[in-house]
């Protein structure tokens, strides 16, 4: 298990030191000078030239790269060439709010999708199981924005209940910070519930078929016995391999989410960025995300060692 461990681990390590040289290439190939950017059209050559000495442009960039890379392992990811303020607690302070808007999300959309899939799977040909399978469906179809404007529209134009824009954070009052968070949490969980009330559906369908399920069926539990006692966690395996790509995928959703809900989050910080040609703090944006991606993948690969023996037994 230490070895299986270790090898993941290394993974991580080498898979993000590879990531860390493709985003670092990918903002240098992108024409136009960013010194030139920064001061504007107007600038001189002489104001530009010593712009790029001032941040190290000038350097060849092998040294551009150690250098920024040495910095973003020590949690210094530089220095905005349009702001000229530090970018570290521009990423610290977004980080937090798009993670807590994401794991929120991802919990209410398991907290839908296990009792639904479940029903789903064990109603499989009466009214109530068809009816979940349609309206998942239909949930699938529809994106995140449109699942936004569609509660703003009900929740906070029509029924007033709930802000329809801005942020609040726990310190400045429980209440206001849960009233903000309710729409875009559930804007984002209601279109991954959807999908992974799918997968649950279909993998309980698969260990119901399983003659381990028949013998605990035999041996006189009911089929919802049987299921929650032995069949749940044989069907979390799939379930977790999606709900770790959903998750990665709610990351960039939570993009759209933000800028729908003027929420200062890493996707806002990023589409800012982005229009400004703040070069160096998208490129330090877009790596803690990737991290984030390597992360939880290294977490999934993880749970399958605690769910299920076999691949404990092999690791």
């Amino acid at each position: 298990m230490a070895g299986y461990l270790i090898r993941r681990l290394l993974q991580f390590v080498v898979t993000a030191a590879i990531a860390s040289v493709i985003v670092f290439l990918l903002m240098q190939v992108l024409p136009g000078n960013a010194a030139q950017v920064a001061l504007g059209t107007n600038a001189t050559p002489e104001a530009v030239a010593q712009l790029e000495r001032t941040y190290g442009l000038d350097r060849p960039l092998p040294v551009q790269y150690l250098d920024w890379i040495s910095g973003v392992l020590t949690g210094d990811f530089g220095t905005s060439y349009v702001t000229r303020a530090p970018i570290t607690p521009v990423i610290a302070d977004s980080i937090q709010v798009t993670l807590i808007i994401v794991i929120a999300s991802m919990a209410v959309a398991l907290l839908i999708a296990v009792p639904l899939g479940s029903l789903a799977a064990v109603f499989q040909k009466r009214t109530l199981g068809t009816a979940i399978s349609a309206a998942s469906q239909v949930g699938i179809a529809v994106p995140n924005f449109l699942a936004a404007i569609i509660l703003i529209m009900i929740f906070s134009l029509g029924l007033g209940w709930f802000p329809s824009s801005g942020w609040a954070a726990p310190i400045e009052g429980f209440g206001r910070f849960l009233a903000r968070l309710a729409l875009p949490v559930l804007a984002l969980a209601l279109v991954q519930a959807a999908i992974l009330t799918r997968y649950v559906r279909s993998a309980v369908l698969e260990v119901m078929r399983e003659d381990f399920l028949r013998t605990a069926r035999a041996k006189g539990l009911t089929k919802p016995q049987a299921l929650v006692r032995h069949g749940l966690r044989n069907a979390a395996i799939p379930v977790v391999t999606v709900a770790g790509i959903q998750l990665a995928t709610m990351l960039i959703g939570a993009v759209v989410i933000e800028q729908v809900f003027v929420i200062p989050g890493m996707g806002s910080e990023l589409v800012r960025a982005v229009a400004n040609r703040d070069l160096v703090t998208v490129q330090g944006i877009v790596m803690v995300l990737v991290v984030l991606v390597l992360l939880l993948n290294l977490i999934v690969d993880l749970l399958y060692t605690v769910l299920d023996p076999r691949v404990r037994r092999a690791a």
